[in-house]
């Protein structure tokens, strides 16, 4: 489990092997949700870079067709 340390201006420096994994790059933009006291922090992607992440995905069983309006 990866720890950070927050500065005197209350910044954090988030791990290597975070970054890492989770392919934040310098200068993106994170979005910061608190909820119950704990903090999440969520890379803002653009939409071009969300382009065919649910490819193969099936659609079929997601919604009954009287829902659909």
């Amino acid at each position: 489990m990866a720890e950070v340390t927050v500065s005197s201006k209350f910044q954090l420096v988030i791990p290597r092997e975070v970054r890492e994994e989770t392919g934040i790059k310098v200068g993106e933009k994170m979005v910061v949700i608190v909820k119950d006291g704990i903090i999440n922090l969520i890379p803002q992607r653009r939409l071009a870079d969300l382009r065919g992440f649910v490819k193969g995905m099936s659609r079929g069983g997601l919604r009954e067709d009287e829902d659909r309006v």
